[in-house]
């Protein structure tokens, strides 16, 4: 075991899978032991060191590191394996190494902001005009697709050109990220296409549920739909080739602008625009235009010895400028002089021109300047750099603003900051070398306790029946946002949905785990509704935190909401494996209710499956837990799951009375969306039942129910169930108008399933030719899903019309 030859290379991996698969290697090599026997080593290294018996490693644990697919892996455990099949230290010192390197580069690429506009540019930028020239002839050529690649150093204003040149372009739409190709931050690696291309979907009016999970799919839906359009897509600070590739559009009409550091090759037929330094007039002139009304004092050529000082960097430039702008009584001739005194040899060219800026700042937002950089997320606002320097965030607004005079920041979006990547890289490094480690964990533990508190409170306003089953919060606070209403609520969750899974994938990593899982849990309800992709990744970090932490309730409730997940991405195999490995857990601790919750979401994957005796059984099960726990709310929507399934065997009296009973809970405990559902399903039942006025007036009520909450799957369910009684009174025309409204709804929410029923349902009040076309289509979504009920209705369909 001495000779590292023979032994797996970690310093080779490039991904955590490549770690994982090493790691099994490597096991092989020490003679194959089994998990347990790696286990029990574990355990006695960790004893002998001193650490309780509470955070024992668990073979599940540790059988977890050598399997694939993992978003991020435990770098204490897997040091602690390697430590447990070979006894050299250098060999774990290079496995140390390659985690650190790997680990960070995995992290958080999944998050990434992008915006339907552009940044706002200086109104100091000048020069770059032979650069903007070509560059505007490029992107006006509307008959093939274009791509331009701006490449330069850190700092030579590659963005303010590329958004100077993409915004006097006058293309109908732009689509812009930061793809983080140089966050001098690890938590914030380069962003992954695929979340890219989730992003931009969105804004190009795509629902949540409707986006592709693979990223070849989402590649086709993005071209789709930008084809025939005017776009013009701005990809910042590009790492790489591999990195945009998927985002060209291969479209005419839609070009493709880069920045990057790199040459990039392999693109293609690509224009590149090369940016080196201003030339020495370009440099004068900015630096004259950007402090206009500023003496020169005794010395005239003293812009051109800024300039000079500056390096004729833009990034250099422009700080220095809002320096000398922000000191009345220097001369510019003061300025150069001090710059002169102060000039030393420095690595980075644009160091000395954010040290001065930052030494201009008073010590309150020297402060905030360093501890905002702390920020997991992309970008910031005025409450989280409240909560993260303890002030309010009136006074936390005041000093980005400030900062944003002098330079150090620049608007993201409304209300939000972000910093160049140097910049932030200069705060970093001040704030360790300024703010002890106690002061950085509680500002961080502030920000934290800030998203959790925001996080219930919008909660507490989207879903307030289920307030007691949500994690305890800390109470809104100064710097909590004002969230009293639906609209705000959901505005302030859909602004951060990025930043909160930055959050919480920090918080799990770095030692925050209640903070982490109880994060995850609150958000729970709103990701369901919507962003299933983002509920997978969450509780992803929410399962790796329960682990790391030893939490069993809080390993099972994010398995339990991984399950979840995947039943909405119409994933049963994912879905039943992990609510089972839930439902262990929480028999072993004795815990009812979340028994009853996965037994709950079992019984749907059965009834989707057509397995009804099994859905029966555990739909039943699940409701007499709820009766036992005296959870009134979970009771009612456990009967109307049951309910459904009675429905589809034919026990039309008990599903009535159940749904009845559930409409009575639910009514009582304020749970509007679970009465919704149930008035909707009891529809159904009186619709098969013959009892067509009842069947309308409950579905009238779910209807308006929905609207009221802006509830579009509940909405879209009862239009079909609506279209359904149409059909069944007779009236063809009516019942076309419902399904295709559903449809319509169905497609925005991707409720795949839906989707087939309302096109079944079409199909049957649709002349044979057209008839056909809508079956087909439906029999192939079935099919694809596993929905077997609406499989047999589009056969029969395709039968009828043959």
């Amino acid at each position: 075991m001495d000779d590292f030859t023979a032994l797996p290379d970690p310093g080779r991996a490039t991904s955590l899978d490549d770690l994982t698969e090493m790691l099994r290697a490597l096991k092989v090599c020490a003679g194959d032991p089994s998990y347990e026997t790696i286990r029990r080593r574990i355990t006695a290294r960790w004893r002998a060191d001193g650490r309780p018996a509470a955070e024992d490693a668990r073979r599940a644990t540790v059988a977890d590191c050598f399997r694939s697919g993992r978003r991020r892996i435990s770098t204490d455990l897997v040091l602690a394996i390697v430590e447990a099949l070979t006894a050299d230290p250098g060999y774990v010192t290079r496995w140390r190494h390659a985690l650190q390197v790997t680990g960070n580069a995995a992290r958080a690429a999944a998050q990434v902001r992008v915006r339907a506009d552009l940044p706002p540019e200086p109104a100091t930028f000048t020069g770059r005009v032979t650069e903007q020239a070509r560059l505007g002839r490029q992107l006006d050529t509307g008959d093939r697709p274009v791509v331009c690649v701006v490449s330069g150093m850190a700092g030579a204003g590659k963005t303010q050109l590329a958004v100077r040149v993409a915004r006097n372009a006058g293309h109908d739409r732009v689509l812009f990220v930061d793809l983080r190709g140089y966050h001098p931050d690890p938590d914030q690696p380069p962003a992954e296409p695929g979340a890219v291309l989730d992003g931009f979907l969105r804004l190009l009016g795509m629902a949540g549920h409707q986006i592709p999970y693979g990223l070849d799919d989402r590649i086709a839906a993005y071209r789709r739909r930008l084809a025939g359009t005017r776009t013009l897509v701005l990809l910042d600070n590009a790492d790489s080739a591999a990195q945009v590739r998927p985002l060209l559009t291969g479209l005419p009409g839609c070009p493709v602008l880069i920045t990057t550091r790199h040459r990039l090759a392999g693109l293609g037929q690509v224009t590149r625009i090369l940016l080196n330094l201003l030339e020495p007039a370009e440099a004068v002139a900015y630096m004259r235009s950007a402090t206009a009304g500023i003496p020169a004092g005794d010395d005239p050529r003293a812009a051109d010895r800024i300039a000079a000082r500056c390096r004729r960097l833009p990034l250099a430039l422009s700080l220095v400028a809002a320096h000398i702008r922000g000191t009345p009584g220097w001369t510019l001739t003061d300025h150069a002089e001090r710059l002169d005194e102060r000039h030393g040899p420095v690595d980075d060219r644009a160091t000395p021109a954010i040290a001065l800026s930052y030494q201009r700042l008073s010590p309150q937002r020297r402060r905030l300047f360093r501890l905002a950089a702390l920020h997991p997320g992309h970008d910031v606002d005025a409450h989280s750099v409240a909560a993260l320097a303890g002030i309010a965030p009136a006074a936390a607004r005041m000093h980005l603003l400030a900062l944003q005079r002098h330079h150090l920041t620049h608007p993201a979006a409304e209300a939000r900051y972000h910093a160049h990547d140097l910049v932030r890289a200069y705060a970093l490094q001040r704030c360790a070398d300024e703010d002890p480690p106690a002061r950085r964990r509680a500002a961080l533990t502030r920000l934290f306790d800030h998203y959790l508190s925001a996080a219930g409170a919008a909660m507490d306003v989207i879903a307030p029946a289920e307030r007691a089953g949500r994690p305890p919060a800390p109470p809104p606070g100064p710097t909590t946002p004002q969230l009293g209403d639906l609209a705000a609520a959901t505005s302030w969750l859909e602004a951060e949905r990025t930043t909160l899974v930055a959050v919480i994938a920090h918080a799990a990593e770095n030692g925050w785990h209640r903070h982490a899982t109880a994060l995850a849990a609150t958000l729970f309800r709103w990701l369901n509704g919507g962003n299933p992709a983002d509920s997978l990744t969450i509780n992803g970090h929410a399962l790796y935190a329960a682990r790391l932490g030893g939490d069993r309730q809080a390993e099972a409730r994010a398995l339990t909401h991984l399950g979840v997940a995947h039943v909405r991405m119409a994933r049963f195999g994912p879905a039943r494996e992990r609510l089972t490995e839930a439902r262990t857990i929480f028999e072993e601790l004795g815990d009812l209710s979340g028994e009853g919750t996965t037994l709950d979401n079992l019984a749907q994957i059965a009834e989707r499956e057509d397995r009804l005796d099994d859905a029966i059984a555990m739909a039943g099960r699940a409701a007499q837990l709820f009766g036992r726990t005296g959870e009134p709310t979970r009771l009612g929507r456990a009967l109307i799951i049951l309910a459904t399934i009675e429905q589809r065997r034919h026990q039309l009296d008990d599903a009535a009375a159940h749904l009845a009973l559930a409409i009575r809970v639910l009514g009582g405990e304020g749970d509007r969306i679970g009465e919704a559902n149930a008035l909707s399903v009891l529809g159904d039942v009186d619709t098969r039942r013959g009892l067509l006025p009842e069947a309308a007036g409950s579905l009238t009520r779910a209807l308006q129910i929905c609207r009221e909450l802006g509830n579009r799957v509940g909405e879209s369910w009862t239009l079909e169930s609506l279209g359904a009684l149409a059909l069944r009174s007779g009236d063809k025309a009516g019942a076309a108008r419902h399904f295709r409204r559903a449809l319509t709804g169905f497609r925005e929410t991707g409720q795949r399933d839906g989707v087939a029923r309302a096109l079944n349902g079409l199909g049957e009040t649709a002349p044979p030719a057209t008839a056909a076309g809508l079956h087909r289509e439906a029999l192939a979504i079935a099919v694809e899903v596993g929905i077997v009920t609406e499989q047999r209705r589009a056969e029969a369909g395709l039968a009828r019309v043959s």
